[in-house]
């Protein structure tokens, strides 16, 4: 059995989307200073790094992530490899050749790239779902889907993916590290902070395999 982290580290060189708030940590307790421990502030948004997307984030009656089934978010899942597109399209995912049943997909893009180099500015020619993608991951039952760039969706058309997919009760998981995992079965681990009546929230997630 083997652990792989696939959670990005939150440090003020992480990328966020645009407008939402930088990553602000600043320790307002100091050893160094005299004090008995280290206090760190944080000031971030529910959306930053690896984190799951409610269906309050885009559906104004949905859920909101402190109700949100743990069983959708650990168990079996499939790591798929698609390369060489700039928008996953429901034809990609029919020629990927997922395996029957399988209820969580975990899409690794060339956006995984991105981990690797530590970039620090948000990429906005980043790989995302199409809205046809979406509907064929809702028609195949798959119920939790994850990414390795910090949208579903593409940057430019964010609304239909997120809906189509938040509407089926479809759990989103995005901002993996994939960078470093093969296409192939694992179990996922993934765990969103308990925010009340929050659309999104930080998670640490991991996938294990043989």
């Amino acid at each position: 059995m083997r652990i792989y982290d696939v959670t990005l580290t939150i440090s003020p060189t992480l990328p966020v989307w645009p407008g939402d708030p930088p990553v602000d940590l600043h320790r307002v307790s100091k050893m160094e200073e005299g004090e008995v421990c280290n206090v760190t502030r944080m000031n971030i948004s529910v959306h930053t790094g690896t984190h799951v997307d409610a269906p309050y984030h885009f559906l104004a009656k949905g859920k909101t992530v402190e109700t949100l089934d743990l069983k959708t978010l650990t168990g079996r899942a499939y790591v798929v490899e698609i390369s060489n597109v700039d928008v996953v399209t429901a034809a990609d995912i029919e020629a990927a050749d997922i395996p029957p049943r399988t209820k969580r997909v975990l899409f690794k893009t060339r956006n995984s790239n991105h981990w690797t180099k530590n970039h620090s500015q948000f990429n906005t020619n980043f790989v995302g779902l199409s809205a046809d993608a979406a509907k064929y991951l809702v028609e195949r039952g798959v119920k939790l889907v994850g990414v390795d760039y910090l949208s579903v969706a593409p940057y430019e058309d964010t609304i239909p993916t997120h809906q189509i997919l938040l509407k089926a009760g479809v759990i989103i998981v995005e901002g993996l590290d994939l960078s470093k995992i093969s296409q192939g079965r694992y179990t996922f681990y993934c765990l969103p902070l308990k925010i009340a009546k929050a659309d999104g929230a930080p998670a640490r997630a991991m996938l294990i395999g043989v």
